[in-house]
């Protein structure tokens, strides 16, 4: 990426921080400006980093009050395991200038001055989190009636599972997740069959420009299966669907 490139994309995230920080302007210069910098040879898009932003603000929030304007360098973390999980949902293990991730996931068991190690939820406590995240979509009234019919049969389907979730050990509790997996696979079917040739074009350039630094690292076949993924993961977070799978 060049010089001017990082520089546009530094003024992009300061622009999205200023928004998050209710108008109020933090510079990301200096040890910030060398942060984000990171992010932008690492080829992190710049809505996996506002993803990765939004939760800090999300977490942030939850604590009360706010006292002072939040600084690029404590969404580091953040932005970080957004980008490690949109990697592995698509397929994408390395950083591709270096073939190396500069961010450590958790399955790497570490991290460095950067990066902040954080604990896998429970499967419970993640069943938990995908129910609330599938009642707020159904309420806000966005899907068809055949995507919130098949939310509405997966959602009581999750929360027998959570009522004894905590118990399960073993073959039953690899079952349950293996069961997951299944249900995650079906919603994103329905949910894709659900968009019209307008959405789905503006997704399919969405993520092209998602996926443009890592282009050069496939074959025309896995590009073409990792734009579908991304595609679909898109429209995912557009309507506000949770990932389902767990692990």
């Amino acid at each position: 990426m060049s010089g001017n490139e990082i520089n546009s994309y530094c003024r992009d995230i300061e622009g999205y921080l200023c928004q998050k920080n209710d108008g109020h302007l933090v510079r990301v210069v200096g040890p910030s400006f060398e942060v984000v910098s990171r992010w932008a040879a690492a080829g992190v898009p710049l809505k996996v980093a506002f993803r990765g932003i939004d939760r800090y603000f999300e977490r942030y929030y939850g604590k009360g009050p706010r006292r002072r304007p939040v600084r690029i360098d404590f969404c580091d973390a953040d932005v970080m395991d957004v980008f490690d999980h949109w990697r592995r949902a698509l397929g994408l293990a390395a950083d591709p200038e270096s073939g190396s991730s500069p961010f450590p996931s958790e399955a790497d068991g570490g991290g460095d001055a950067h990066t902040v190690s954080r604990k896998r939820p429970s499967l419970p406590a993640h069943l938990e989190r995908v129910l609330v995240r599938l009642a707020n979509t159904r309420a806000q009234g966005t899907l068809g009636a055949a995507s919130d019919a098949t939310i509405e049969r997966i959602s009581g389907e999750l929360a027998a599972a959570c009522a004894s979730s905590a118990g399960l050990r073993g073959d039953a509790r690899r079952a349950l997740i293996d069961r997951l997996a299944v249900l995650d696979a079906e919603m994103v079917r329905v949910l894709r069959a659900s968009l019209d040739d307008g959405t789905r074009g503006d997704l399919a350039r969405q993520a092209d420009q998602e996926l443009a630094r890592f282009r050069h690292q496939m074959s025309p076949e896995r590009f073409s299966r990792t734009r579908d993924a991304a595609i679909d993961q898109l429209a995912r977070e557009r309507c506000g669907l949770p990932i389902l799978s767990f692990g």
